[in-house]
């Protein structure tokens, strides 16, 4: 039986069950039966807040992409230099991903990448991170779209380093964020 709260909470509790069963289950394999029996709710009470399973599954993407985004744009706000910049962007991200396992394999799993809406949603998060990270670029002469070019090239080693520290069920996001952003940085100094 279903406790009675208001609309914005239930939809909130049921985006964090939902994330939490499609990361286990896989988006395929996940029928909005199971997301209803493991939310406590009825099937038609998701119907009231999405259309389709599909909808749904984009909702939770668009929302782990603008907590990671959120989480990296606060902590490189808090910098004084480009370099702490890089480092505390780095472990912001580490950092998300170590706390939320499910997030990441929602947003980087293999299956999401074959649908264009999802895909959409995940490149729209990775292209913000790199405009980011380009605007910190600081090589002379360096055209813009080349600036972009190296950015997404640092975000592809950060989603990279990020997958085989989960696999190796790395304890410590800090160690690994700060050598990542080692690596970053000297390979845009010697750019």
């Amino acid at each position: 039986m279903s406790v009675r709260m208001p609309a914005a909470q239930r939809r909130s509790q049921l985006l964090q069950v939902a994330l939490d069963v499609f990361a286990a289950e896989g988006y395929h394999a996940t029928s909005m039966n199971q997301l209803a029996q493991a939310a406590g709710v009825t099937k038609p009470v998701l119907y009231q807040h999405w259309d389709s399973k599909h909808e749904l599954f984009a909702e939770i993407l668009t929302m782990v992409g603008a907590e990671l985004w959120a989480r990296i744009t606060a902590a490189t706000e808090a910098a004084t230099t480009p370099r702490t910049q890089v480092g505390l962007g780095f472990e912001a991200f580490f950092g998300f991903f170590a706390e939320s396992p499910a997030a990441f394999g929602l947003m980087f799993g293999d299956g999401v990448r074959a649908d264009p809406v999802f895909a959409e949603v995940v490149r729209r998060v990775e292209q913000n991170i790199a405009e980011s990270i380009a605007d910190l670029i600081a090589i002379e002469d360096l055209d813009p779209s080349d600036r972009r070019m190296l950015a997404s090239g640092i975000v592809g080693l950060a989603e990279g380093a990020v997958r085989e520290a989960m696999r190796r069920e790395i304890s410590d996001p800090s160690r690994v964020a700060t050598q990542v952003a080692e690596l970053a940085w000297a390979g845009l100094r010697g750019a």
